[in-house]
């Protein structure tokens, strides 16, 4: 199987993002992204800055087990865009042999069929403010071929940093009103090293979108969440 480029494996940590919010989980981020968000918080996936190793699923299972001992029993796997990487199919059978869990985000631009076979799918398509264009037939097929897993979860998740990604979630709302849906908090500060400031900041987004939401009919079902994380620990980067 082809080796999959890795630039980090941590935890345990928590989930800071969408369903699995608050999990303590593993993480397994990959370089490489077929996107180039303006905004993105892990530019290091993409921009050369940083250099993945290209990694078989047994040495990704081994790096877990020594970074995480036996204090995890779920893995998020992350990028970039890992939806890309043919071989992390072999891994995600690993892991479930294992009896580990497992998490994956992606924005449902490259299918594999190995994401069926993940536990909790997070497609977070990206809003206006990523500069990025969300093709629709694309997202509609990744939609469909996640519909009808069983005992497996599936969930939409848009980052809003305005007026105008809320209104694309509103249309993605719509377009898919079966499947639960979560709106976060945009970091537009992905640099600053002060903690407490960002926070402040963040906290005052997330009061903002918040009341958006609570004002706003078509959104009735969504779920509003921060970016639980950052507001632990700013933008350090491997927790």
């Amino acid at each position: 199987m082809k080796p999959t480029p890795v630039l980090e494996i941590f935890g345990p940590t928590i989930q800071g993002e969408g369903m699995v919010i608050g999990r303590k989980t593993m993480f397994v981020r990959t370089g490489g992204c077929d996107y180039r968000c303006s905004w993105c918080d892990s530019a290091f996936t993409w921009d050369g800055s940083q250099k993945a190793v290209a990694m078989s699923a047994e040495a990704i299972y081994e790096k877990l087990k020594e970074a995480g001992g036996r204090s995890f029993n779920h893995v998020t796997i992350s990028g970039g865009n890992p939806a890309m990487h043919p071989g992390l199919g072999e891994l995600v059978a690993l892991l479930q042999e294992q009896g580990i869990e497992t998490a994956i985000e992606t924005q449902g631009s490259i299918w594999n069929d190995w994401v069926k076979e993940i536990d909790e799918v997070t497609v977070s398509p990206k809003p206006p403010s990523s500069l990025m264009k969300t093709d629709w037939a694309r997202l509609d097929y990744y939609m469909g071929e996640l519909r009808p897993r069983r005992e497996k979860e599936v969930s939409l998740k848009v980052v809003v940093f305005d007026e105008g990604d809320l209104d694309y979630a509103m249309e993605v709302h719509e377009r898919y009103p079966a499947v639960t849906m979560y709106l976060q908090v945009g970091n537009d500060d992905t640099v600053t090293p002060e903690v407490e400031e960002l926070r402040d900041h963040l906290l005052a987004k997330y009061e903002w979108l918040t009341e958006k939401v609570l004002q706003e009919e078509r959104l009735n079902g969504v779920r509003v969440l921060p970016q639980l994380h950052t507001l632990l620990w700013g933008n350090k980067q491997g927790v």
